[in-house]
């Protein structure tokens, strides 16, 4: 549960509250309509009051009435996930066991079994603590291992997300980076793969309000200034397919959707392009009401008639009617050539396909007809259940492999019997030999792709049929772990890696006692603990594995100092923070909910370093990280990595501020586009080192087909002067845009 404020500004009397919570809870009821058989509203009215009685004296933060928030879950099932009453009961119970003296055996005499289970397993996922790493990993398996019994759990934990999402502009604005990192790092890609694009949408809008506020507002107004002119576009685009459709009898609906402001900004910062070269800032859509039977034909009927109409791009198209997603997800994708020279992508679409690709994997139970799609989410349940029993506990990447093993898209690929496999996009052909068996993979040396000879690297793509070729003399290697993306693939691999790891360690145990004894101290858990952590190693099998394959050379223990038993290590030579940074260091660690502030006169004297994967600079909006064996690292909160720090190790997040300090330079970059034109290269170092008296650190330009691109390494004091450095060149004459580097490449 995330308590967060709703309403900025809150009086409401205690009778318009009454009103408001009654308004509320009829306007439940009446989304539940049709849904309703007997005695169901009396069990929703149970529920109803029982969780308004239990939540009576709670509030959230703005002091509205804590019942208003499984009110808004509840609605959000059942509006927007097409939920019915079952899930409508858990909903608004499901903060009620964790917070309040309601236990799940009350839950259980009140309403059965089933919704106990259920209202079980919302607990669960409520209570994941991040006390470390693997905990927060061992926690978040045991939410999975509920989602397979019951995918209702996640349904109704995704619906309460989005009401916290919704609600989150009067928290802390670390509780809202802590918050929007998770939504976007496993919720979104989560509603995702359960079929629900609009809430995955929204999830990933509101996570980029947060975590992006100023690309957020200015995609968002752009997008306000830019409406009429599109809609002027979407109308002249879809007249003539009107009239080819009227005429041809079918029974339709056309509409122009504009695309989401997070994928505009992914496609910007992929692509690399500003906003105005984004060309399909939004979507048309075409929904036939048409009889089951008739789908499919009727939608490649209207794909004809759009393509005789505007030319389309062959290699844009997806047809997801002959193979739909493992999410249920059915339609027809083109890209087609529109007015004005304007690339427009199409989806072709029934009622039916529609109204599963908004409500996912809930309505597909209503339309649960044959087994097809359902076996598809049981296949999935299936491989989460069977890579959950295996997992090692300790297994801090679970979240990640977890990410692109079972929420990222699919391919599907053949076996040479003709059986199909799911894979997640980027599956290599080792992967696929794991999915048939564990036995196969760790002996696969090889695979026919197509009748083809292929090495285990190689990557698959849909449609591929693969035959696997094996040998009993082959053995996994750390190489493997590189190219495969499946979590079978991976977490056997590490099995067979830690087997053989352990083998080879076992002999460099005996070497650690030994040297150990000879220097006169003791072989125990404490002098192993601190062999370990001097040689930054994760655990005493690593230590007792570097030392036998000859990594780590003993000889260092004769600058250790003895203390009776125990050893002490040498005072580190290596400073811990970067060169440039003159700070003192300490250590003390910052307290979780202190503000640290870094760099300058009333900076707090801790060890610090700034993170390589994203160069942060004074002005930045950062945070803190505590690493194990570097002390604490700066990152800026829209670093590529920030999402997966902050939502898999929020424990060790630290709130951090800069304060001014004009002495300390920081190596930060810009890359210029412009004109290649004669002494262009001098305009630009006479701005930098002349005019602005800025150091450069180094600089590199590429000139091609009468354009350059120049990549410029230099040293600056905040983000003030980055900024009137970027405004500055943007000024020249024949540059064509200027921006920071997009992190890792100073």
């Amino acid at each position: 549960m995330e308590t967060v404020e709703a309403i900025p500004q809150y009086n409401l009397t205690q009778e318009q509250e009454k009103k408001l919570i009654l308004r509320e809870y009829r306007s439940l009821l009446r989304s539940l309509k049709g849904k309703l058989k007997a005695n169901d509203k009396d069990l929703i009215r149970i529920a109803f009051e029982m969780s308004a009685e239990a939540h009576q004296t709670m509030r959230r933060k703005s002091g509205e009435p804590y019942i208003l928030h499984p009110l808004a879950v509840a609605r959000i099932c059942v509006e927007e996930i097409g939920l019915g009453v079952r899930s409508t009961i858990c909903a608004l119970m499901h903060d009620t066991v964790e917070d309040t003296d309601i236990t799940l055996e009350d839950v259980e005499r009140a309403f059965g079994a089933e919704i106990a289970r259920i209202v079980d397993g919302l607990t669960k996922i409520s209570t994941v603590v991040d006390v470390n790493a693997s905990q927060q990993s061992e926690n978040f398996k045991k939410i999975l291992l509920t989602l397979t019994d019951d995918p209702r759990v996640i349904l109704i934990k995704l619906a309460d997300r989005l009401h916290n999402m919704r609600t989150l502009d009067s928290m802390k604005r670390e509780k809202q980076l802590k918050i929007a990192s998770e939504t976007v790092y496993v919720y979104a890609p989560l509603a995702h793969r359960m079929g629900l694009y609009n809430i995955k949408t929204e999830l990933e809008d509101l996570s980029m309000k947060y975590l992006e506020p100023d690309q957020y507002k200015e995609i968002a107004q752009k997008l306000s200034e830019t409406k009429r002119e599109r809609s002027r576009y979407i109308n002249e685009f879809i007249k003539p397919l009107k009239e080819k459709l009227e005429k041809g009898g079918f029974d339709f609906d056309i509409y122009g959707r504009p695309k989401s402001i997070h994928s505009i900004w992914e496609k910007m910062r992929k692509k690399a392009v500003a906003f105005d070269e984004v060309y399909d800032l939004f979507a048309i859509r075409v929904i036939l009401n048409s009889v089951p039977e008739k789908e499919k034909e009727e939608c490649w009927k209207v794909y004809s008639m759009i393509t005789d109409e505007y030319a389309p791009s062959p290699e844009r198209l997806r047809d997801w009617l002959s193979n739909p997603k493992s999410n249920g997800y059915e339609a027809l994708h083109t890209t087609v050539m529109g007015p004005q020279g304007k690339w427009v992508e199409v989806q072709i679409r029934s009622k039916r396909m529609n109204e599963i690709a908004e409500k996912g994997l809930a309505a597909h139970w209503k339309y649960k007809e044959g087994t097809t799609d359902e076996s598809r989410f049981d296949k999935w349940f299936q491989q989460i259940r069977e890579v959950l029993n295996t997992q090692d506990n300790d297994s801090i990447d679970f979240l990640q492999d977890f990410k692109t093993s079972f929420l990222a898209e699919e391919i599907y690929v053949y076996t040479p019997k003709g059986d199909v496999k799911m894979l997640p996009v980027g599956s290599t052909a080792l992967d696929f030999a794991f999915s048939i068996h564990s036995a196969i993979g760790v002996q696969c040396i090889g695979a026919k792709v197509n009748h083809k000879l292929v090495s285990i690297s190689h990557k698959l793509r849909s449609g591929d049929q693969i035959e696997i070729i094996t040998s009993n003399k082959q053995k996994p290697n750390e190489d493997w772990l590189k190219f495969v993306v499946t979590a079978k693939a991976k977490s056997r691999i590490k099995d067979a890696l830690k087997e053989e790891k352990r083998k080879i360690a076992d002999e460099g145990k005996y070497i650690v006692q030994r040297k150990i004894e000879n220097f006169g101290a003791a072989y125990n858990n404490y002098n192993i603990d601190i062999l370990t952590s001097y040689y930054k190693l994760n655990s005493s099998l690593d230590l007792f594995y570097q030392v036998a394959v000859k990594n780590i050379d003993l000889q260092e223990l004769k600058e250790f100092n003895i203390l009776g038993d125990k050893l002490e290590p040498p005072k580190p030579l290596k400073p811990a923070v970067e060169a440039k940074v003159e700070a003192t260091p300490g250590t003390s660690m910052p307290r979780k909910d202190a503000e640290l502030i870094i760099f300058g006169e009333s900076s707090d004297r801790i060890v610090y370093t700034l993170a390589n994967c994203c160069k942060p600079i004074p002005g930045d909006d950062v945070f803190g990280f505590v690493t194990t064996g570097k002390g604490l690292t700066i990152h800026r909160t829209n670093c590529p990595n920030a999402a997966k720090l902050m939502a898999s190790y929020g424990h060790r997040v630290v709130k951090t501020k800069w304060a001014k300090n004009k002495e300390i330079s920081f190596l930060t970059g810009i890359r210029i586009v412009g004109m290649d034109d004669v002494g262009v290269v001098n305009k630009i170092t006479n701005l930098i080192s002349g005019e602005l008296k800025l150091n450069i650190n180094a600089i590199t330009i590429e000139a091609k087909e009468g354009l350059f691109e120049g990549n410029i390494k230099i040293y600056v004091h905040d983000v003030e002067e980055l900024e009137e450095l970027v405004q500055r060149v943007k000024q020249l004459k024949g540059i064509h845009s200027v921006d920071r580097y997009d992190m890792e490449n100073v």
